[in-house]
């Protein structure tokens, strides 16, 4: 047995056991959301936080914005790129330029099927709760952020749903129908065991795109 402290500050970084360390990140925004769906040679500015030393910007592997200095004040790099489609990546990089972190987004295409995970796939049957990341996703497999579809749930087994969740806040819709839209692409299921023993299949479907299916495995 043992003990462990950690700690977070927005100057020092890290500690584990009092001992502080850097934590070098990269997050990419051009607007309130990380999407990268525009009009073909639409300017774009896109903004990176980060708190390593500089960071440089790449489209399609190719570098389009330059390597630019950490900002001490405001911990923010922009650059102005027209839009093409793509994988959008920032790097933050050492003062040799070598990188020490990344972040990508990618454009996607129309949505075309559905994709559900869990945070895990064997319960108990004592109300055990399980999380499902449902996404709309494109023919690659890429998250169609600008998607609203609705998704359909349906429990079968010794489970029930209890809820489906698109964090958007305007949405003032039963979160306990089973039925709900995703938001920027994404929703939340929550499932419970109601009891006994089984397989629980838990099936997603919405009109047009392909349908998805978890299993879960109840024991006592």
């Amino acid at each position: 047995m043992g003990l462990r402290t950690l700690e977070f500050d927005a100057d020092k970084g890290f500690a584990l056991n009092g001992n502080w360390m850097k934590v070098k990140g990269v997050c990419l925004h051009h607007d309130a959301w990380d999407i990268w769906n525009y009009d073909e040679g639409q300017n774009i500015r896109v903004v990176c936080y980060t708190n390593a030393p500089q960071a440089r910007l790449l489209l399609n592997g190719k570098v389009v914005g330059g390597m630019k200095p950490y900002d001490e004040k405001t911990g923010i790099i922009y650059w102005d790129i027209p839009f093409q489609a793509g994988e959008l990546r920032a790097e933050g990089c050492d003062e040799e330029g070598n990188a020490l972190s990344g972040y990508s987004i990618r454009t996607s295409g129309r949505p075309y099927a559905i994709r559900a995970t869990a945070d895990r796939t064997i319960l108990s049957g004592d109300r055990a709760t399980a999380h499902i990341t449902v996404e709309v996703v494109d023919e690659e497999g890429t998250v169609v952020k600008l998607g609203d579809n609705e998704i359909t749930c349906a429990v079968e087994g010794p489970a029930r749903l209890l809820g489906l969740e698109g964090s958007d806040n305007s949405d003032m819709s039963d979160y306990t129908d089973n039925r709900h839209r995703v938001y920027h692409g994404r929703l939340l299921a929550y499932i419970q065991t109601t009891g006994g023993e089984g397989t629980v299949k838990v099936r997603f479907t919405s009109p047009l795109l392909k349908g998805t299916e978890v299993k879960f495995e109840v024991g006592q």
